[in-house]
C-alpha cells in the first residue's frame, strides 16, 4: 500500500513539473498578478570606469566587488572609494599608490572569464606592514576591505600582483627604498585648529619628544586663553652657555592664520625628523635653542574663524590693498597688537642729534603705562622677550608675499613710504634674503602679488618704505632687546582654504628651517673678568653701527654681523676696554668665536671710558607702578591635553557620505 502512494504522488509531481505553464487570464494581467520571474544577469566582465582606479595593471572588473558593491554607483559613491580618493593627502604622500591599487584590487576586482580573481595575499601583508605606521599617525584604523586574510589569498589559489604595473617601473633604488622603514616619515594633519586642538597639538609634539621639547605658557589673552610656547632645545628649559635663543611668533593678527599652522606643522616636523635620524634637524635643535608661540592673538583667531566658515565679503585698504577677513583682527579688546607695543622708534630718531645716544636697550617710558591701554597679550610677549636672550625672530604675517625689516615707522612724520633703516640695514637685508630666497615662490615674477610688488628687490623691504606704522613689534625688539625681527608677509589670502594649507607649507618649510639656522652667523663668545667669570651686561660694540648688544646672564653673547672685517670692542662699567678686529669669511657655517677678557679699572673721571655706555637704570624696571600684575594670576591650572571626540578627519568623511564611517576609528 505504501508503494502505491509514493507511486502515485511521484506521478502527480512529474505531471505538475511536466505542464505547460499556467495561463494568465486577462483580468489577473490587468492586475498585477502574473508577473514573470526575471532571473538576474549572469556575472560579467566589464570595463574599469572608475577615475582613482584607471592605473591598475588591468583593464576590466566585475560586479558585485569582493565587498558586495553591486555596480558602478554603489563602488563610487562608498566610503571605501572615498578614502582611496583622499589617501594621499591623508597620508602626505607616503604609502601612495600602493595603498590606492591595494584597495582598487578589492572595489575593482580583476575580471577573467566572468569571474573575480583575487590579489595575492603577500603582496597585501607586505603593504600593510610597511604603511600601518601611516595610520597609526592620523589615528585611523587599517581599513577593513584590505584585511590580507578576507579579501586575498595565496598564489595555490591563483592570485595576482595588483601593484605589478607600478613595480614594473620602478628603479632597483626605488624598490630598496620601499622596504619598510624602522621608522615612520613624518605625517601632518593639513587641517586649521581650533585653540584646545591648537593646544592639544603642541602638548602631544612635546609628549612625544620630552628629550628636546617642552610647552610653557608665557600669560593668557584677554578672554582668558593660553599664550602658549613650545621650545625645541637639547637642554629643554634652560639657556645653555653660547647657545642662541631664536623665536617665531605667529598669529598677531587673529584674521592671519596661515602662520599659526605653519609653526603646529614645524613643531611637528621638528620632534618627528629628529628622531627619525634627520641630521640636519638634529644639528639645528642640539645647537639652539629655539621657540615657537603659534598664536599670540587666540581671541581674534576664534572671531575670524567664525567668519571664514560664514563666507563673509572680503575688504580692501584705503590703497587697494587685499585685506582679507577683517573680523578678529585685534584681540578680544578690538586692539591691533602690532601697534600695541611702546614707540621707541619716535624716541631713536630724535636722540640722534646726540653724541652718545643710544639704539639698543631704549627703556620704556612711564607715559606708555598710562597712556594707552596695554594689552594683556603685548604685555606677556614683552615680560617674554625681557626674560629670555632672544638673538633673532620673525613674525608671521598675512596679506602679501614679502619680508619686511626695520625700522617700520618712518623717520619723518608726513612721509608714509620713506626708507628709514637702521644702523644693522646689512645684516637686516642679509636675514631677508634668507627667508626669502628660500622659499619656493616668494623671488618668483610669476608669483601671485596682493597689491604690491617688491620682486625688482628680491621681495625684501624696509618696512616703514612699505608703509609706515608706529608701536610696532619688530621696532621694539630691536630698540629694547639684543633680537633682531622680521616681518614675513605669507601670502594674499589671509586664511587661505584648508586644501591650501598643504601647498603653504611646502613652499616654507625650507625657508622656516633656514630662518632659524640663520641665527648662527656673526659673532658669538663670552666676556670674562680676570677670575674667569662671565660678566653680565657687558657691552658689544662694532665700529661703524651704532647698535650694541649686551651680554647674558653668564657674559655669553651673540652679534649678528655681515661678511667681512669688523673691529669689535668690549666693555662695562668699571673694567678696562678690549677691542678685536676680526674677519668672518662669505662661507662661514657657523658663528666665529670672539672672547673678551677685561680687567677691573678705577673710574676716572677725565677718562673717556667712564663715558661709555651703559644700559640706564630705569631699563631694568618693567611695569614701574605694578599696573597690570593681574596679568600673571591665572584662574585655574594649565589643563591637561584634552581627548577630541573624534579625529579631524572625521568629519570630512561623515559629512561626505551622510554616515558615521566607525570603521575608520582607532580603538585604544
Amino acid at each position: 500500500m505504501a508503494m502505491k502512494v509514493v507511486v502515485f504522488l511521484s506521478a502527480v509531481i512529474a505531471s505538475i513539473w511536466c505542464a505547460p505553464p499556467r495561463r494568465c487570464e486577462p483580468e489577473e494581467q490587468i492586475l498585477g498578478w502574473c508577473k514573470t520571474p526575471v532571473e538576474p544577469p549572469k556575472p560579467k566582465c566589464t570595463d574599469i570606469v572608475q577615475g582613482y582606479c584607471d592605473d591598475m595593471p588591468y583593464t576590466h572588473t566585475i560586479y558585485p566587488t569582493l565587498v558586495e558593491h553591486r555596480n558602478r554607483d554603489d563602488v563610487e559613491q562608498s566610503v571605501e572609494y572615498l578614502l582611496l580618493s583622499v589617501v594621499h593627502s591623508l597620508l602626505n604622500g607616503e604609502c601612495t599608490p600602493d595603498v590606492r591599487l591595494l584597495g582598487c584590487s578589492v572595489l575593482t576586482p580583476r575580471c577573467e572569464a566572468g569571474r573575480a580573481v583575487r590579489p595575492c595575499r603577500r603582496v597585501c601583508e607586505a603593504v600593510r606592514h610597511r604603511c600601518i605606521h601611516a595610520f597609526d599617525t592620523i589615528g585611523m584604523a587599517w581599513p577593513y576591505f584590505l584585511d590580507c586574510d578576507r579579501f586575498f589569498v595565496s598564489e595555490e589559489e591563483g592570485c595576482y600582483d595588483p601593484l605589478e604595473g607600478l613595480r614594473a617601473e620602478e628603479t632597483p633604488e626605488m624598490l630598496a627604498a620601499s622596504v619598510a622603514p624602522e621608522e615612520p616619515a613624518t605625517i601632518l594633519q593639513f587641517v586649521y585648529h581650533t585653540h584646545t586642538q591648537m593646544l592639544n597639538v603642541l602638548k602631544r609634539t612635546a609628549a612625544n619628544c620630552p628629550d628636546i621639547a617642552r610647552t610653557y605658557t608665557i600669560g593668557r589673552s584677554t578672554e582668558g586663553k593660553d599664550l602658549m610656547v613650545i621650545e625645541f632645545s637639547s637642554n629643554p628649559g634652560q639657556h645653555d652657555l653660547l647657545e642662541p635663543e631664536v623665536k617665531y611668533v605667529a598669529n598677531m593678527h587673529g584674521n592671519e592664520a596661515l602662520g599659526r599652522e605653519l609653526l603646529l606643522y614645524l613643531a611637528q616636523y621638528l620632534c618627528s625628523e629628529y628622531h627619525l635620524g634627520n641630521i640636519r634637524v638634529q644639528t639645528l635643535v642640539n645647537t639652539t635653542r629655539i621657540h615657537m608661540l603659534a598664536s599670540m592673538n587666540p581671541d581674534g583667531y576664534e572671531l575670524a574663524s567664525a567668519e571664514s566658515q560664514t563666507g563673509a565679503d572680503i575688504d580692501y585698504d584705503e590703497d587697494g590693498r587685499y585685506e582679507g577677513l577683517m573680523t578678529g583682527r585685534g584681540n578680544g579688546q578690538n586692539i591691533d597688537l602690532n601697534r600695541n607695543f611702546p614707540d621707541l622708534t619716535s624716541i631713536a630718531y630724535n636722540r640722534r642729534r646726540y653724541r652718545f645716544h643710544r639704539t639698543d636697550h631704549i627703556p620704556i617710558p612711564d607715559a606708555y603705562w598710562f597712556g594707552k591701554t596695554v594689552a594683556p597679550e603685548t604685555y606677556a610677549v614683552m615680560k617674554w622677550m625681557r626674560s629670555t636672550p632672544f638673538v633673532l625672530s620673525a613674525s608671521l604675517h598675512g596679506g602679501d608675499l614679502l619680508v619686511s625689516y626695520p625700522y617700520d615707522l618712518s623717520k619723518h612724520p608726513q612721509e608714509e613710504n620713506l626708507f628709514s633703516p637702521t644702523p644693522d640695514e646689512q645684516v637686516f637685508k642679509q636675514l631677508a634674503r634668507v627667508y626669502a630666497d628660500s622659499h619656493r615662490t616668494m623671488t618668483s615674477n610669476n608669483s601671485e602679488r596682493c597689491g604690491s610688488d617688491f620682486t625688482d628687490k628680491g621681495s625684501i623691504i624696509n618696512g616703514a618704505e612699505w608703509y609706515s606704522i608706529r608701536g610696532g613689534m619688530a621696532d621694539f625688539n630691536y630698540l629694547h632687546t639684543n633680537c633682531f625681527e622680521l616681518t614675513i608677509e605669507l601670502g594674499c589670502d589671509k586664511f587661505p582654504p584648508e586644501e591650501q594649507l598643504y601647498t603653504s607649507w611646502q613652499d616654507n618649510k625650507e625657508a622656516l628651517i633656514s630662518f632659524l639656522e640663520a641665527v648662527h652667523r656673526g659673532i658669538k663668545g663670552i666676556v670674562k673678568d680676570g677670575e674667569g667669570k662671565g660678566i653680565r651686561g657687558a657691552i658689544i660694540s662694532v665700529k661703524g653701527i651704532r647698535h650694541d648688544v649686551t651680554t647674558a646672564e653668564n657674559g655669553d653673547y651673540w652679534r649678528l654681523l655681515t661678511p667681512g672685517i669688523h673691529i669689535v670692542t668690549a666693555s662695562a662699567q668699571g673694567y678696562t676696554r678690549a677691542m678685536k678686529k676680526i674677519y668672518l669669511p662669505a662661507h662661514l657655517e657657523k658663528a666665529g668665536r670672539v672672547d673678551f677678557t677685561l680687567q677691573k679699572a678705577p673710574l676716572d673721571l677725565d677718562d673717556d671710558d667712564y663715558h661709555l655706555p651703559s644700559i640706564p637704570a630705569a631699563y631694568e624696571r618693567f611695569d614701574p607702578y605694578n599696573q597690570f600684575g593681574r596679568y600673571n594670576v591665572r584662574d585655574e591650572a594649565e589643563p591637561g591635553i584634552e581627548r577630541q571626540e573624534n579625529p579631524w578627519w572625521w568629519s570630512y568623511f561623515a559629512r561626505s557620505t551622510g554616515m558615521a564611517p566607525n570603521w575608520l576609528l582607532k580603538l585604544d
